[in-house]
């Protein structure tokens, strides 16, 4: 009490004066509430009576200090509304250059369109309900997702539709399990990662178990045979693995164990192995390059700074193989020219800019895995399929995420933007009652209250 007194004599407050003061920061902290959500302004006290400022006690004051901090968690703006309008741009150029990619093909001419248009609505519903589900249930949920995964690629090696060679969907494509695994993989390994911080740097609990899990999914997905969606959950996953704690000799050997699974497959794989010397041929000579690669090449030629205008490109005739999917970067570069390229690469470091911003900020260590893993899940097969377009390295078919026809790729990669917008929520509203609200602030149609509750003080 004596120290109190001293501050109080310092500053010139009495002790009742004090009081009062907290009392009035306490409404007026209900005040900024009520007007940020547009409700009337009210105080009542813990029996339900509406008192008189003086009549405030200082365990009233004090919650009303938390219930105004309730409201402002509540109706606070907690969503990346950065992320949210990257992905929608990115979706809406996919779904324009879908339609200029099937136009002259399709029967009717927006028949794939109006596919792809349907797979974005159904994955944006998806994204908004994950965008609510709070993310620690995908922990909770971890081994049973695994499990189903799992099951997944080895039903459709024995009951996958065979297209080209290879078995990899389900209802004439609809359904792919490599595409599926991509993200269940990240949330068990967040959750698998998160659970062994302290024995990541063991081998028995750290390098082989992963190296045995990692190794399982990506060997049966190989079989489809699928290399790209392969080589991309492996490289993800042991990025994560870096980023949970494990050392530099763990990196070196799990990398140096994937390159050798991944000369093995191409080994034994034909198309592998051509893609593989096609891509050298390149490097020797462009002109002894593949005609994909050449196609593309000529496409990004043709379109220069500015593009040759929508739906104006010449390499989607029948010249460039899957203009719509794999291809579908050359044509962008085609017809929106190098401007178009740079909008879309813009796009995607964005995105992995809020990403990463939202794994540092994690409340907790699966929670920053799991943003890192879906981070680096989607900026590393961008950059795939625009690396291969370019002919920087041998062709993949990765799909550009987002913008590539085709309902699992589309679906899956929403559903991630989802789960991290849930992340990014739940930071929002751990801050939010921290954050410094504006004392003058109001809104349309709020002026009276303001007004009233400014008299009552200046009373």
């Amino acid at each position: 009490m004596a120290f109190r007194s001293i501050l109080a004599q310092t500053f010139g407050l009495s002790l009742a004066q004090q009081g009062k003061r907290r009392q009035k920061s306490a409404c007026c902290a209900i005040m900024r509430a009520d007007i940020s959500t547009g409700s009337a302004f009210a105080v009542t006290t813990l029996d339900g009576v509406q008192p008189t400022f003086e009549e405030l006690s200082e365990e009233e004051a004090l919650l009303l200090e938390q219930r105004a901090a309730e409201r402002r968690r509540r109706f606070a703006v907690t969503i990346d509304l950065y992320l949210v309008l990257t992905v929608g741009i990115l979706v809406a150029i996919g779904l324009m250059m879908v339609w200029s990619t099937t136009f002259f093909w399709s029967e009717p001419q927006s028949a794939i369109f109006m596919q792809q248009f349907r797979n974005a609505l159904f994955g944006f519903a998806v994204m908004f309900v994950l965008s609510y589900i709070d993310y620690h249930w995908w922990r909770r949920l971890a081994i049973p997702i695994m499990a189903l995964t799992l099951a997944l690629l080895i039903a459709v090696l024995i009951f996958g539709e065979t297209v080209f060679g290879a078995k990899r969907a389900f209802f004439n494509g609809a359904v792919q399990p490599a595409e599926l695994a991509a993200l269940t993989v990240v949330m068990y390994m967040a959750a698998w990662l998160a659970a062994k911080q302290s024995k990541i740097r063991q081998l028995t609990y750290g390098l082989l178990p992963f190296a045995l899990l990692v190794g399982a999914v990506a060997g049966l997905i190989i079989l489809e045979p699928d290399l790209s969606t392969a080589a991309l959950i492996l490289v993800t996953a042991t990025v994560m693995f870096f980023l949970a704690g494990a050392d530099w000799l763990q990196l070196l050997i799990t990398f140096s164990a994937f390159i050798l699974m991944g000369l093995l497959a191409i080994s034994q794989f034909d198309y592998a192995r051509a893609r593989v010397e096609n891509f050298f041929d390149l490097l020797r000579d462009p002109l002894l390059a593949s005609d994909q690669a050449q196609n593309a090449i000529i496409g990004f030629l043709n379109g220069g700074l500015t593009g040759v205008g929508l739906g104006e490109s010449r390499q989607k005739f029948e010249n460039l193989s899957a203009p719509h999917t794999d291809a579908i970067f050359a044509v962008i570069g085609e017809e929106l020219g190098l401007i178009g390229c740079a909008l879309v690469i813009g796009l995607f470091v964005v995105l992995m800019m809020r990403g990463f911003r939202i794994a540092r900020q994690a409340p907790d260590t699966f929670g920053a895995l799991l943003a890192a893993g879906i981070t680096v899940s989607i900026v590393l097969e961008a950059m795939f399929n625009i690396a291969v377009m370019a002919s920087v390295i041998p062709f993949t078919g990765v799909p550009l995420p987002f913008i590539s026809f085709g309902g699992s790729s589309l679906v899956s990669g929403l559903a991630a933007v989802g789960v991290l917008l849930n992340i990014s929520r739940v930071i929002a509203r751990q801050a939010v009652p921290t954050r410094k609200v504006n004392e003058t602030l109001w809104l349309t149609g709020m002026r009276g209250t303001i007004t009233r509750v400014r008299h009552r003080f200046e009373q």
